[in-house]
C-alpha cells in the first residue's frame, strides 16, 4: 500500500489551525514520537472536516512519549496553550456571569469565531479561543467593549458547549424580563396585596420554561446536592451546595425569580398563590443522559418560606444511586461494616441513627433498608417529609393537619403486619413510647435522633421518658455518623517527609489515648478544574457504632451517666467519630481540618 504524506504547512501560523502543524510541533516538542506521528498521519483523513484539529488528533488516541498515556483533548489543548504562550483555561460555569459575557457579543458573532466570552471586568474581557492565530476580531470587540480583550486557551469541545448554552440562557432570561415589563418581587411587607399595579411574569412563559430547566440540568452536571433560589433587596440570587460547600451561580431580576418560583411550585402541586406560610412539594425529572438519551429519573423535594424580600424556594436534589450503596461506598471500615450488618439483620428491636442535619443520616437509613426490603419482608415507613420516594417500601407522609403525626402513623402501621418499621425521626414521648412498643411486639424499628454522639441518643431516650429497663429491652445500637469532603484524586499531592511526620505527632495527639497503627500517608488539597480549585471532591461518611451489650445494660440500669456509658461502649468495641476521621486521614482521603471541623473530641 502506498502511503501519500501531505504538503508540510507554512512554518509561521496564520488563520485556522492545522493538524498536520499540531501534529509537527508535537513532534519537536518531543510530546509524542516520531513513530507515533507517522501512524498518526496515516491514520487521519486529509479530507476536509469541520471538526476542530485538537478534536480530531484525540480521537485517534496518540501515545505521550513520556509515561505512554493517552493525549486527549484536554491534554492537547494544556499542550498547545504553552505552546503558544496563553493560559489555558477549563472554564467553569460556576464562575461564569452569564448575563455579563453575553452582552460583549452576540450569540452568532461568538459561534462565527469561535470564541467565548468568560469574564467581564472593569477595563478587561477575558475571550477563551481555541483558534489562538485568529485574532482578527480582537480590535473590533475592544472598540465595542471600549476593554482591553486578553486570550485564555480552551477546549474546543468547551467553547462549542457553553456558547450555546450561555447564550441560550441568556436570551431565555431576557425574554422572561421583557414579557414581565417592571415586574419586581413583593417585599414582606407587600404580600397581602400581591400584585397590584405590577404586570407580573407568566410563569408559563417560554422563558421561564427554558430558564428553570436549564437550572435543573445545569445543577445535575455540577452534582449539586441543593438549589437555592433567595431574593434579595435588588436582585434574585442562585446558589447551589456542592459537597457541603454554597456556591453562587447566576443573578436574575426579581421579577424572573418570582415566574421561576411559581414555576417550580406550579410543577410541584404547590398553591401557587399563596406565599405568606411555608410549603413543601416535590418534583421528578430526568437527568440528561448520554448521547441525547433519557437519563435517570431524579426526585427533588421543594420548601418554601417568606422572607423579608419575598419567597425563598430551596430544591433538595436525591441522587437515585444513593440507595444503592453498598457500605463500603457509604464510608463504612471493615470494623463497623461487620457491626452494621449484625444490628440490622436482627429480627426486632430500636436501630438509631443521630447526627446534625446534613450528615446523611437519611442515605443510611434508605441503603440500609433497600438492601433489607426482599419480596418476603414487608418495610413500611412514616416520614416528615417522605425523602425519597422507593418503591420497594410501603411509605406514609405524616399530615399534621389531619392528627397524623409520627406516633399515630407508627400506631398505624402497627396493624399493617409489617416486618420493618422506618420513623423518620423520634420527637417526643409519644413517637418513642410506640416506637418502643413496636420493638417489643416483634418489628424491627429504623428512626433517627438528633444527638452529637451515640451514647447521648440513650440519654435522650431517657429524657423524653423511657425507662432505661424499657432501653434496655429494645435498643440494639445506635450509630452516630458525619460527612467529610474527601481530597480530589486528580490534584490532592503528597506531604512532604518533614511535614508529614510533624502531621503525625498532631493526629496522635488528636486521637489520644487510641493510638494510629499502620501505614501513613498524608495528603494536601491543592485545587484544580475538577476540584473547581477547592482541592476537595465528594464526601464521605464516618461512623461512631454502639451495639448494646450486656455490661452497657447494667451501666444504663446501675448508672446513667453519659461518660460511664461512653467508656462502655468503647469497651464493646465502639471507636469515636474523631478516630474514624483520623484513620480517614491517615488513608489519605481526606485532610485534618476537615475532620476537626465535623467530629466532637474524643472523651
Amino acid at each position: 500500500m502506498k502511503t501519500t504524506t501531505a504538503a508540510a504547512p507554512p512554518a509561521t501560523p496564520s488563520g485556522p489551525l492545522d493538524w498536520r502543524l499540531v501534529l509537527r510541533w508535537l513532534t519537536e516538542d518531543s510530546v509524542i514520537s516520531e513513530g507515533e506521528a507517522r501512524r498518526t498521519e496515516a491514520r487521519i483523513s486529509s479530507a476536509h472536516s469541520a471538526q476542530h484539529p485538537l478534536q480530531r488528533l484525540a480521537v485517534v488516541g496518540m501515545a505521550r512519549a513520556a509515561d505512554g498515556h493517552v493525549l486527549d483533548a484536554e491534554a492537547l489543548t494544556q499542550w498547545l496553550a504553552q505552546r503558544c504562550g496563553l493560559t489555558y483555561l477549563r472554564i467553569d460555569p460556576l464562575k461564569v456571569e452569564v448575563g455579563k459575557v453575553a452582552d460583549v457579543m452576540s450569540a452568532g458573532y461568538a459561534e462565527r469565531h469561535k470564541v467565548l466570552p468568560v469574564q467581564v471586568g472593569p477595563a478587561e474581557v477575558v475571550v477563551a479561543t481555541a483558534e489562538p492565530f485568529l485574532t482578527d476580531w480582537v480590535g473590533e470587540v475592544e472598540r465595542q467593549t471600549r476593554k482591553t480583550v486578553r486570550l485564555v486557551l480552551a477546549s474546543p469541545a468547551e467553547i462549542t458547549r457553553y456558547t450555546a448554552e450561555f447564550f441560550a440562557l441568556a436570551k431565555s432570561v431576557r425574554a422572561a424580563t421583557k414579557s414581565g415589563g417592571s415586574a419586581g418581587f413583593q417585599s414582606f411587607e407587600q404580600l397581602v396585596e400581591l400584585g397590584k399595579g405590577n404586570k407580573q411574569i407568566d410563569a408559563n412563559d417560554q422563558g421561564v420554561v427554558q430558564v428553570v430547566d436549564w437550572l435543573w440540568q445545569y445543577a445535575f452536571d455540577q452534582r449539586a446536592s441543593d438549589i437555592h433560589l433567595e431574593p434579595r433587596r435588588e436582585q434574585g440570587v442562585i446558589r447551589f451546595r456542592i459537597d457541603g460547600v454554597l456556591h453562587p451561580v447566576y443573578q436574575l431580576p426579581l421579577g424572573v425569580m418570582n415566574a421561576m418560583t411559581a414555576r417550580i411550585k406550579l410543577l410541584g402541586r404547590m398553591d401557587v398563590v399563596e406565599r405568606r406560610r411555608p410549603q413543601d412539594g416535590r418534583i421528578k425529572t430526568l437527568k440528561p443522559g448520554v448521547g441525547g438519551a433519557k437519563g435517570d429519573e431524579v426526585e427533588m423535594r421543594l420548601s418554601t418560606l417568606p422572607t423579608a424580600f419575598g419567597e425563598k424556594l430551596v430544591m433538595r436534589i436525591f441522587d437515585p444511586e444513593s440507595t444503592v450503596k453498598d457500605l463500603a461506598a457509604l464510608g463504612f471500615g471493615a470494623h463497623d461494616a461487620a457491626r452494621w450488618e449484625g444490628l440490622t439483620r436482627r429480627p426486632h428491636g430500636i436501630v438509631l441513627v443521630t447526627g446534625p442535619t446534613g450528615s446523611g443520616k437519611t442515605t443510611t437509613l434508605y441503603a440500609t433498608l433497600k438492601r433489607l426490603a426482599t419480596e418476603e419482608v414487608n418495610v413500611s415507613t412514616v416520614e416528615d417529609p417522605i425523602e425519597m420516594i422507593e418503591p420497594a417500601f410501603n411509605q406514609t407522609q405524616v399530615q399534621p393537619h389531619l392528627d397524623l403525626d409520627f406516633a399515630q402513623g407508627l400506631r398505624a402501621l402497627m396493624r399493617q403486619d409489617p416486618d420493618i418499621i422506618m420513623v423518620g425521626e423520634i420527637r417526643d414521648l409519644p413517637t418513642a413510647e410506640m416506637a418502643v412498643q413496636a420493638a417489643l411486639t416483634g418489628h424491627l424499628v429504623f428512626s433517627t435522633l438528633h444527638t452529637n454522639d451515640a451514647p447521648s441518643a440513650v440519654m435522650r431516650l431517657m429524657e423524653l421518658g423511657i425507662p432505661p429497663y424499657l432501653i434496655n429491652a429494645t435498643v440494639l445500637g445506635v450509630l452516630a455518623q458525619r460527612l467529610v469532603r474527601t481530597l480530589c484524586a486528580a490534584c490532592k499531592t503528597r506531604v512532604e517527609k518533614d511535614e508529614a511526620a510533624e502531621a503525625r505527632e498532631q493526629l496522635a495527639e488528636l486521637v489520644k489515648p487510641w493510638q494510629i497503627t499502620g501505614s501513613y500517608r498524608p495528603y494536601q488539597p491543592v485545587g484544580c478544574v475538577d476540584c473547581r480549585m477547592t482541592g476537595f471532591r465528594g464526601r464521605m461518611g464516618l461512623y461512631e457504632l454502639l451495639t448494646v451489650t450486656e455490661a452497657f445494660k447494667n451501666q444504663v440500669i446501675r448508672e446513667p451517666k453519659l461518660e460511664t456509658m461512653r467508656a462502655q461502649a468503647v469497651t464493646d468495641g465502639m471507636r469515636p467519630l474523631r478516630l474514624a476521621g483520623a484513620a480517614r486521614v491517615a488513608e489519605g482521603l481526606t485532610t485534618l481540618d476537615e475532620v476537626l471541623a465535623t467530629t466532637p473530641p474524643v472523651q
